[in-house]
């Protein structure tokens, strides 16, 4: 199945509302302990870039997870953006350590860093250009900074996609189960992100298969 585009950014009232208020602990909270058993040397303190952080469910996991991260949280969309800032209003800590920021990758500019590690959670799938993602990481990444990058995995036809609407989100509203699917068939398979990988000189970074609907990119930068 061939890919098919979805919109890039997330700027509906009703869809912010409903990513909002979803519960992705499961995925989410897989995704942090991803992150810490990969990395069991990861740097104590560290600055990270959380690139398209959507309401920032994951970026508050992985600051409770790691108490002395400091992170910039990246997204396009403001609305997206002002439901994370509302959903971390009531954590003094996480206030102090996150920051949230507009701004849509390529044209972004971004404070330089350095960066200690680069995150980026359920993006790919939305960038009409995978590389635009690659080359953020090689732009604002440096020799040692871990990356983990955690996405959909595309289905090999609309009905087995439509099967795993059916199978993990039977009870969501309409809009996110409408979402869920155009994701699946905007996502991209493992191969195709290993190609992404070789062309952007990021053969370091390993690709893996972590569910039946999703990949995993992990592994340290190299200078």
């Amino acid at each position: 199945m061939k890919r098919i585009l979805e919109p890039e950014l997330m700027e509906e009232e009703e869809q912010v509302r409903a990513y909002a208020a979803a519960d992705f602990s499961e995925p989410h909270g897989r995704y942090v302990e991803l992150f810490l058993q990969k990395f069991p040397d990861r740097p104590t303190e560290g600055r990270v870039l959380d690139l398209g952080c959507g309401p920032g469910d994951v970026t508050r996991r992985l600051a409770r997870a790691c108490p002395s991260y400091t992170i910039l949280a990246v997204d396009g969309s403001e609305a997206m953006l002002r439901a994370a800032r509302r959903l971390t209003r009531g954590d003094a800590d996480l206030r102090r350590r996150i920051l949230y920021r507009r701004g849509r990758l390529p044209e972004a500019r971004l404070p330089r860093g350095p960066y200690d590690v680069i995150l980026a959670t359920s993006f790919l799938h939305h960038l009409p250009d995978p590389m635009i993602l690659w080359d953020a990481v090689r732009r604002y990444g440096k020799r040692g900074t871990l990356v983990l990058v955690a996405d959909l995995r595309r289905p090999g036809s609309p009905e087995l996609a439509q099967r795993l609407v059916q199978r993990y989100a039977p009870a969501e509203p309409a809009i996110l189960r409408r979402d869920f699917y155009r994701s699946l068939l905007a996502a991209f398979t493992p191969a195709e992100v290993r190609a992404q990988l070789r062309a952007a000189g990021l053969e370091e970074l390993r690709v893996e298969t972590i569910s039946d609907r999703h990949l995993l990119v992990t592994g340290r930068l190299r200078p």
